[in-house]
């Protein structure tokens, strides 16, 4: 076949709709719940059966399976080159405990749906491709997210992540152990030339603006803090509103401060308050304490910096205004990423080729592309989610906008990967 041909025949090249819905249903029977979601959760039997299907399936197409320390597995198709670094694509088998039926476990399936659609048309990539199932992705029962992408990438000690426990006390290299894929394969960022995550966008923008593909450019960088306010409880009825020393008082006027602070510096700033908890919690007893948790997002550093130092500026007035003591912790600090032009590009040239209404987009949530984005070029191709609902049991995307972020990520990978003449 010549240069020309083998050229149009990979332009024509589309992946199997159906055959990747079916997948994604097959999978979904997997720790599947009542109102139609998943709960798979990292380092469980469900988990486990999970990881056995997306084995079952790859070496059922001829790769290789390499599973690392903290659990990460790879499914690789030989390239022309196999001394070449490989074109790796992927995202996450676990779920949170009311999960959908796409978080994550898409990436992974595109991915394998690409393998399956070059098998089945004899395509050969000059270097390899490789599917990878990225380790507690959610940290929903080992914190932290992004664990196995975390210590593949040298962000997270392995041996810390090991150590950390359930509400059970049963730690992650337990079991991890216990499932059977504490592996022993030594895998590097070295031997990747690029990354490529497809995935849900998880949020309305999308849906809003009727395109079917985001090209992601990056994704918000994040600081968490966990704020203690302390005052006085006293009793609600005898105590003036002038003499109270009211910790809730105090937590909703920050609460107001964190959402005027993110309104400030649009359109990427997010601020939020996920976690309230009230001492002593009675009905007519003024809050003597209040603890909770600050979210704050930026896609530029030296914002995130400003609305960190606005927050706390803001806490100090508070405390004073109110008479009040603050103690305001970090709990994590997540550079923005800013993801590499050759993949990016890559991207929004598949979805030019294809027809697809695109639009650039920035990820506000974390996901394993941000850590290899560190470590080798990374790219995300976002699809719509009903709703721009997920982490939710009703999570829902079409079989059209997935098949169609799967010959995304086709096209991408063969752009890296490049085609052999032979």
């Amino acid at each position: 076949m010549t240069t020309a041909n083998i050229l149009n025949h990979t332009t024509e090249l589309r992946t199997n709709q159906h055959r990747l819905w079916q997948s994604l249903m097959e999978m979904a029977r997997i720790g599947a719940t009542p109102k139609g979601g998943v709960n798979r959760q990292a380092f469980t039997e469900l988990d486990r059966q999970s990881r056995e299907l997306f084995i079952e399936w790859c070496r059922a197409e001829g790769c290789s399976i390499r599973i690392d320390a903290i659990g990460n597995i790879f499914a690789r198709r030989e390239g022309q080159n196999s001394d070449s670094p490989a074109v790796l694509t992927g995202s996450h088998l676990d779920s949170q405990p009311t999960g959908g039926k796409f978080d994550g476990v898409y990436g992974v399936l595109a991915g394998l749906e690409v393998i399956r659609t070059l098998n089945e048309s004899d395509i050969q990539t000059c270097a390899p491709i490789e599917v990878v199932a990225w380790s507690n992705e959610e940290g929903c029962r080992f914190a932290p997210c992004m664990m196995g992408s975390g210590v593949f990438t040298g962000q997270l000690k392995l041996e810390e992540m090991f150590a950390r426990t359930d509400d059970d006390g049963v730690n992650a290299g337990q079991a991890l152990e216990a499932i059977g894929y504490r592996g022993t394969d030594h895998v590097t960022p070295e031997n990747i030339k690029a990354f490529f995550e497809c995935h849900i966008e998880q949020g309305p923008i999308l849906e809003d603006t009727g395109n079917t593909v985001g090209v992601v450019v990056g994704a918000l960088g994040q600081k968490w803090f966990d704020l203690t306010l302390t005052g006085l409880e006293a009793h609600a009825g005898p105590t003036p509103m002038t003499l109270r020393r009211d910790a809730m008082l105090g937590a909703a006027e920050i609460t107001q401060a964190i959402n005027r602070i993110a309104n400030t510096y649009q359109p990427h700033g997010r601020g939020t308050v996920g976690v309230m908890q009230l001492h002593p919690g009675s009905r007519n007893v003024i809050p003597g304490q209040v603890k909770m948790t600050v979210d704050m997002r930026h896609f530029d550093s030296n914002t995130l910096e400003k609305m960190a130092a606005e927050l706390r500026q803001s806490v100090e007035e508070t405390r004073q205004r109110h008479g009040l003591e603050a103690e305001l912790v970090a709990t994590a600090d997540f550079a923005p990423e800013h993801f590499a032009e050759a993949c990016v590009g890559a991207v929004r040239r598949a979805a030019e080729m294809l027809g697809c209404s695109h639009m650039d987009i920035v990820s506000g949530a974390g996901h394993d592309a941000i850590f290899m984005g560190r470590v080798t070029q990374a790219g995300m191709i976002f699809v719509p989610c009903e709703n721009g609902i997920s982490h939710n049991e009703i999570e829902n995307a079409t079989p059209s906008d997935l098949h169609d972020g799967c010959n995304v990520l086709l096209h991408a990978m063969l752009e890296q990967a490049g085609v052999s003449e032979e």
